[in-house]
């Protein structure tokens, strides 16, 4: 549906790149203003498991602080460290042929930062906040650090990535992992909390996403063709037919 993305997801990015592969569109949900998304991205999302990317901006959370504290006896001024919570502003910046499986949430306030080739399996959750503050839970996002993850990285299926956490080049997070500690490059880490089991050979060299796309031509026209297929039935006849008497392949 790249008509779809073009003129209703595009404009909800600060930037997305040339050629993305978005299965629903109308299922992935852009919010805030500092979202990028580089060339050759696949998001595949479903409308019982959509995918949410969001950036809060430090003016809105400044905005959300004053309203909280309108009621105090004297006028609120900010903390020196309730200020640094606000320091960043909101930026996603993810790489070239990032894969977005279904139910995927970025969730950001200060800086996320994804290279390139990295895939988030589904479910997968990254924050760079915790939302609340410990003890006065009225105050939005609490503490906050920057999260960055290296190329060609795989965030497993319902693994969650915490504040201030690097992930490095290659390593792989597996299913339901929790990671609030860095995870070095060429590794494989599992747990709560994340710790590494094995180390992959850094001199065997990992083929990531871009190889999909080495032959730009050949690949658009065999995701084209799955596209056509997919859609194939999709007619006022056949939309009919499936409510009235559905299959097993429909």
């Amino acid at each position: 549906m790249a008509w779809y993305t073009n003129r209703y997801l595009r404009p909800q990015f600060k930037h997305l790149g040339k050629s993305p592969t978005i299965v629903r569109p109308w299922c992935v949900n852009i919010f805030g203003y500092n979202v990028s998304l580089g060339d050759h991205a696949m998001i595949i999302a479903d409308k019982e498991a959509k995918v949410h990317i969001v950036s809060w901006a430090q003016s809105d959370l400044e905005e959300l602080s004053q309203l909280i504290h309108a009621d105090s006896q004297a006028p609120y001024t900010p903390s020196q460290k309730e200020q640094e919570r606000w320091v960043g502003q909101g930026i996603i910046k993810m790489g070239d042929f990032v894969l977005i499986c279904p139910a995927v949430r970025i969730h950001c306030a200060t800086s996320i930062t994804v290279g390139n080739g990295v895939m988030f399996a589904h479910g997968s959750y990254i924050t760079d906040a915790d939302w609340h503050g410990l003890y006065d839970r009225a105050m939005p996002v609490g503490a906050t650090a920057p999260v960055t993850i290296g190329d060609n990285v795989w965030i497993g299926n319902n693994a969650i990535v915490c504040k201030g956490v690097t992930i490095g080049d290659n390593s792989v997070v597996g299913a339901g992992a929790v990671v609030v500690r860095d995870i070095p490059p060429h590794c494989v880490a599992v747990g709560n909390p994340a710790r590494v089991v094995k180390e992959l050979d850094p001199n065997r060299p990992v083929t990531g996403r871009e190889a999909i796309y080495r032959n730009f031509e050949q690949t658009q026209r065999m995701l084209e063709k799955a596209d056509r297929n997919a859609h194939k039935n999709n007619t006022m006849l056949g939309w009919m037919r499936y409510m009235l008497f559905p299959r097993q392949d429909d």
